[in-house]
């Protein structure tokens, strides 16, 4: 009988009686069955030589030789987790067992845990002072940690570049209708605009069109975020139409401060100019975070001759990979700015919109592809006014829209 045919016979004869020894005690000679576990690992049987090994060592657990063997095969096999384990159990008695140390300090190094593997070379090194080889793999492991860091951060530079060079320009297209239960006919909005990120803050033209009391309509706006400092930065804005479904003119201005506690708080105005009328809209808000939410407060205080109308809204959202992908829910109550404009005998009441009673409250989801290079967002609200002919009567309005942003 050749060797081969030998091994596999003694490793049939082991199976057997490895069944057999969980009802009896290992009684063998553990030099033979180290002996013959070394020939079963070699040949690659590396799970016959563990079951060898670990019988022999439940009768002779301090057999370190044969421990240190057993390491090895889990990390052949790329068990190193398990390797670690045998591992330090002899380096916890055998201070100076170089072997060992060295074996162990190379089973890291496979597994790619360079600190790990630092660790070991250092305590070695206290027990074993100035051995060159010890030394030399310890050189080898800071060389890798070096080589890693290295490559990190000019990962990390690759990504932030690229990151930045993303965020420079954006590219929208959105699109929303609103449909009522009595009255009107649907109303549709569509939008496009272009961000331009700049070292002095963004630049933001934009391209509103809307179809409602059966009138077209454009809107040629513009949005600007200077940076003032770093907690500080501002918003302004700049609306222009010569159609009668849209104001005049309309613009805002508002200042934005960075607090403590990831918290921020504005001030400012919106100014709407109709054909006959023109009002200015006081405003703020205050926000902050915590963890993956936000939360933000927004008052509307719109001051007139004979009264002043008060409204309000309250946004919220839940973030999750990263700050373009989140869900929010938007509730107001009052008048806002962005409310559609209603009509009475064929004529325009948009200037009356200020002292009419609403409430809505609007659901969204944004989210983007895998390289954050798409960006895409969806809506759904419900709104219910009052009617500016009726008072005290409602209609309702059902929202849904969406957005496409492309970066570059």
């Amino acid at each position: 009988m050749n060797t081969k045919g030998l091994i596999v016979a003694i490793s049939f004869v082991l199976g057997v009686f490895s069944a057999l020894g969980q009802k009896t005690t290992y009684e063998g000679d553990p030099d033979i069955s180290f002996s013959v576990a070394r020939s079963m690992a070699f040949a690659g049987d590396y799970h016959g030589a563990r079951d060898t090994l670990n019988r022999m060592l439940s009768r002779y657990p301090e057999y370190s030789e044969a421990r240190g063997f057993l390491a090895r095969t889990y990390s052949w096999d790329g068990m190193y987790a398990e390797a670690r384990k045998q591992f330090n159990r002899i380096t916890s008695r055998e201070k100076r067992n170089k072997e060992v140390w060295v074996a162990a300090i190379k089973n890291e190094i496979y597994a790619e845990n360079e600190g790990i593997a630092l660790g070991l070379a250092n305590k070695a090194l206290i027990y074993i002072p100035e051995d060159s080889e010890i030394l030399s793999l310890r050189e080898d492991i800071l060389y890798r940690i070096a080589q890693n860091q290295a490559k990190s951060n000019s990962e990390t530079t690759e990504n932030k570049e690229k990151e930045q060079r993303k965020s420079k320009n954006r590219l929208s297209i959105g699109n929303a209708v609103d449909v009522f239960d009595v009255g009107y006919d649907p109303m549709i909005y569509a939008t496009v605009e272009y961000t331009r990120e700049t070292s002095l803050g963004k630049i933001i033209p934009r391209l509103n069109y809307s179809n409602r009391f059966n009138q077209n309509g454009w809107q040629y706006e513009v949005d600007l975020y200077p940076k003032i400092s770093k907690k500080l930065y501002a918003y302004l804005n700049y609306g222009y139409s010569q159609d009668a479904i849209y104001p005049r003119h309309r613009g805002g201005a508002e200042l934005y401060w960075n607090l403590p506690n990831a918290m921020e708080v504005s001030a400012g105005m919106r100014y709407l100019a109709f054909a006959s009328s023109e009002t200015t809209i006081l405003t703020g808000s205050v926000g902050w975070y915590k963890g993956n939410y936000y939360l933000a407060l927004r008052p509307y205080i719109t001051p007139t001759g004979e009264s002043t109308g008060f409204s309000g809204n309250i946004l919220g959202r839940r973030y999750f990979k990263h700050k373009e992908h989140f869900l929010g829910i938007n509730m107001g109550m009052g008048y806002a700015p962005e409310l559609r404009q209603l009509s009475a005998n064929n004529a325009l009441l948009a200037e009356t919109l200020f002292f009419v009673e609403s409430q809505q409250i609007r659901l969204e989801y944004q989210f983007t592809n895998r390289d954050q290079d798409n960006l895409y967002r969806t809506h759904l609200g419900i709104t219910r006014q009052e009617f500016v002919t009726a008072p005290n009567s409602f209609f309702w309005a059902l929202t849904a829209g969406m957005q496409y942003q492309i970066r570059f």
